[in-house]
């Protein structure tokens, strides 16, 4: 099992934002993408925060209350980012996903998103060769 790898299993057709998209392009972006969430990134191409489905909700809840959509996603990302490598072990990577909530991790390469790998891709690995 110690051979496989996070780029094997991870997912590298996403959305990305940037954390000046308003924040309703960036809901339905995730909507329409059936997206759990997406890297944001900043204008030199790095990782600077993501936005998930859950940081989604309080926008939209004030938007259904009052009608207006309010925010960009640098004002509801997450900017304390826990990111793995493609390189690293599914194993370590699942030691990972017991230790934080997170549902999602964002790959790196070489420094750069290359996609994001989902709790439930490592568990279904897991449940395969276990």
């Amino acid at each position: 099992m110690t051979e496989y790898r996070v780029g094997a299993i991870m997912r590298r057709d996403i959305p990305t934002l940037s954390p000046e998209t308003p924040i309703r392009r960036a809901v339905a972006v995730l909507v329409d993408a059936r997206a759990a969430a997406a890297p944001v990134l900043g204008e030199d191409g790095h990782l600077v925060g993501i936005l998930t489905q859950k940081d989604c909700f309080r926008p939209a809840l004030h938007a259904s209350y009052h009608r207006e959509w309010t925010g960009r996603v640098a004002d509801h990302m997450s900017q304390n980012v826990i990111a793995v490598d493609s390189e690293d072990e599914v194993i370590r990577v699942a030691e990972m996903f017991m230790e934080h909530p997170h549902r999602v991790f964002p790959v790196l390469e070489g420094g750069r998103v290359a996609g994001l790998l989902h709790r439930a891709d490592v568990l279904a690995l897991l449940a395969r060769f276990g």
